[in-house]
């Protein structure tokens, strides 16, 4: 396409039917529709002055969302692909049903909210903005988080996680809530905060294996804030009681040193 006039005009040609518009609010059917096709339609969607796109229909598109940077309303009805809101930088968007892995890959900013599951490697590299998770997480979460300046990514599990949470972790938050335990029942992941060297992961309970490089220590006034705060807009999205959570013990797993394999690799 020579322009964006035409493009837009190519877009309207193929996806008209699919598309249903109230002012600046769309609905779209992205049923048997191609991930790039759909991709290309939400995006056109959003640079053409969309507040709110409402895709229904989603069966396993990948890159939705991947590097929008506009505040944008997008509720997702359905299971959608891998890198769900990777790189993205400012929309909100809601899930409602699960995801697969690496979603919110290398988020940079904005909300994603999780009315079920994800896969593994969520919020790979993540470095900015909060993701939200109901249920339960794969292995490898939270891997290669990172922070910087006023950036300090948020990630929230209602469930429990795979192994190897935290690995690598270089900054921002963590707090897995494992509201599918028993009362006062640690969580099995193994080699928590592996290689980990910033950041901080709050658990509610007790954890079972931590990898080299981390330790558990008690949270102090400061991390009950910060984790009352989490926990209260946790629940806001879901419907839980915030007190009743806040009851349990909190556990936080912090590294031991920001080079925890500087003696390995450096004279």
């Amino acid at each position: 396409m020579d322009n964006a006039e035409e493009l837009v005009a190519e877009i309207g040609r193929r996806f008209l039917p699919r598309v249903k518009a109230k002012g600046n609010a769309y609905t779209v059917n992205a049923a048997d529709l191609y991930y790039r096709d759909l991709n290309v339609l939400v995006r056109a969607l959003s640079n053409n002055g969309a507040e709110k796109i409402e895709i229904r229909n989603v069966y396993g598109q990948r890159y939705i969302g991947t590097n929008l940077d506009k505040k944008i309303d997008i509720e997702i009805h359905g299971t959608p692909g891998n890198d769900l809101g990777a790189f993205m930088n400012g929309p909100t968007m809601v899930v409602y049903g699960n995801a697969q892995d690496c979603c919110g890959n290398t988020m940079n900013d904005g909300l994603i909210i999780i009315h079920g599951h994800t896969g593994d490697v969520t919020g790979y590299s993540m470095r900015g903005g909060k993701l939200f998770i109901q249920d339960d997480v794969g292995y490898r979460v939270g891997i290669h988080m990172k922070e910087y300046q006023d950036k300090r990514p948020c990630l929230i599990v209602g469930g429990t996680t795979g192994d190897f949470l935290g690995e690598y972790m270089a900054g921002g938050v963590m707090l897995v809530l494992g509201l599918n335990l028993r009362q006062g029942g640690k969580h099995s992941a193994r080699f928590a905060g592996t290689g980990m060297h910033g950041g901080v992961i709050y658990v509610r309970g007790g954890v079972s294996h931590l990898g080299i490089g981390a330790k558990a220590a008690d949270v102090d006034g400061d991390d009950m804030k910060q984790i009352q705060r989490l926990v209260v807009e946790f629940c806001y999205y879901y419907g839980f009681n915030p007190d009743k959570i806040m009851e349990e013990k909190f556990t936080k797993v912090i590294p031991v040193s920001h080079r925890p394999y500087g003696k390995l690799y450096a004279y």
